[in-house]
């Protein structure tokens, strides 16, 4: 059984004027398998999130939206929390009402990857964007007790391979959460200097440790200017970092 939005975008690349044999390359999957949904035509999409749930769908357990989950993965990481101590499990993330446009990203992300609802909660400073869903804990396996920088934050092997895919979509989430980019400003021999600069700033080596892998799998220079505190800073590795994160909106 593969999931209900494959089945949507297959029907609409081939009712887009692509063939069969299009669809089917478009969407991965085999031609008779394409074949036989366009014969019998749209059906409504199975909302629940037992459906949605990449890792519990009996499929291939990957995303429909691997970089949304990228994304998600690096906003969670960074300045998320997921709560399963209710009767159902709500993902958590805190969003600063100074970008809107972070709000939204987070919000298209949590629907994405598995949100039917998801709610914006006004807090003093931030937005709390959220959605309750049984099977957030499947997608989140780095939930815990406690602080994220008080316990070991790894990533599971299909995590890695996900991220390893999307690694700029990963880091824009990292950066987006818990990073930020500006001006630096430096005087030298009496001349001043303006250049941009990315800083990622987290109290978790082991994320520190995610941050640092995904920058290496692009190719970005970067250095520990803290303990707890990486700087991208050279013009190259700031010109193709702005090619996957860039700065908030």
């Amino acid at each position: 059984m593969h999931a209900p939005e494959i089945r949507a975008r297959a029907l609409r690349i081939h009712l887009g004027g692509a063939t069969i044999a299009e669809a089917a390359r478009a969407v991965g999957l085999s031609y008779r398998t394409v074949w036989e949904w366009c014969r019998e035509g749209p059906q409504p999409l199975v909302r629940g999130t037992a459906e949605r749930c990449f890792r519990c769908r009996r499929d291939d357990g990957y995303p429909t939206d691997p970089p949304a989950y990228s994304y998600l993965l690096g906003l969670y990481l960074g300045d998320g929390h997921l709560v399963t101590s209710a009767r159902v499990p709500v993902l958590r993330v805190s969003c600063s009402d100074a970008w809107p446009g972070l709000i939204d990203a987070c919000d298209s992300a949590m629907r994405a990857v598995l949100a039917t609802k998801v709610q914006r909660v006004a807090q003093q400073g931030c937005v709390s964007v959220q959605s309750y869903g049984k099977h957030w804990p499947c997608l989140f396996p780095q939930h815990g007790p406690g602080k994220k920088h008080e316990r070991q934050i790894a990533l599971a092997d299909w995590q890695r391979r996900i991220v390893t895919a999307h690694p700029g979509a990963f880091l824009r989430g990292l950066f987006h959460s818990d990073g930020c980019r500006f001006s630096n400003r430096v005087t030298v021999r009496g001349k001043g200097y303006v250049y941009p600069r990315y800083m990622f700033t987290n109290e978790s080596a082991d994320i520190m440790g995610l941050c640092q892998w995904a920058l290496d799998l692009l190719g970005i220079a970067w250095r520990m200017n803290r303990r707890n505190s990486l700087s991208v800073a050279r013009r190259e590795a700031v010109a193709s970092l702005d090619r996957h994160v860039g700065p908030k909106s």
